[in-house]
């Protein structure tokens, strides 16, 4: 039994399918040759004139309007284009309802003249340039430019000395100087020392007279 997902996947392909159908349908044009005038003798506008100001394109209907009995459409080679030679056609075109007519199959050059040489020679012909199809193409993606790699920095101590910091711990430290004080300092003792044992030699000595 076919799940509601699946009947929804149906539709939704059978969708695309017509749409598709559609555009392509809508793509393909009918050109009706010569405009209003139709296929003559000695038209108003060379075809030559009115091939020029439309573009043709696979798919694309060309319209052939002329009475029954009294013309025809032959597709011819380049050569007997611009001969007009009717002998020996590419194709003899049939002529249904009111009018002949071609529809696109392929890109290129197409030659088309009356049956009639002498209405051919009159300028009774057609020449056109189908354009191929185009397709659309994704651009690639723009490529990123390739970074340079950067040398590597080693990476600085949050507290780092600076190099004045560093040179004053590095400079051993100054020696001190002995100030003039400090250097007669020692003669003072030495004489206190000796005036002592005197002095004390001198007391004994008058105790004992006494």
């Amino acid at each position: 039994m076919v799940s509601i997902e699946e009947q929804r996947s149906l539709s939704i392909r059978f969708l695309i399918i017509v749409v598709i159908m559609l555009m392509g349908s809508s793509e393909a044009r009918d050109f009706y040759v010569g405009g209003s005038a139709g296929w003559v003798v000695n038209p108003s506008e060379t075809y030559e004139h009115w091939a020029e100001r439309n573009r043709f394109q696979v798919n694309d209907n060309l319209i052939f309007k002329y009475k029954k009995g009294t013309d025809s459409v032959l597709i011819v080679s380049k050569e007997d284009y611009d001969k007009c030679n009717t002998i020996k056609p590419i194709k003899r075109m049939e002529y249904k309802g009111d009018s002949t007519s071609l529809k696109i199959h392929r890109s290129g050059s197409f030659f088309f003249i009356s049956g009639n040489q002498g209405s051919c020679r009159k300028g009774q012909k057609l020449f056109i340039v189908v354009m191929s199809v185009r397709y659309q193409k994704s651009s690639p993606p723009p490529q990123t430019p390739a970074l340079t790699p950067q040398p590597a920095v080693s990476p600085v101590p949050a507290h780092a000395p600076t190099a004045k910091a560093q040179a004053h711990a590095q400079a051993p430290a100054p020696i001190p100087s002995s100030s003039p004080a400090a250097a007669s300092l020692p003669s003072k003792y030495s004489i206190a020392l000796v005036s002592v044992p005197v002095s004390l030699f001198a007391s004994c000595s008058l105790l004992w007279l006494l």
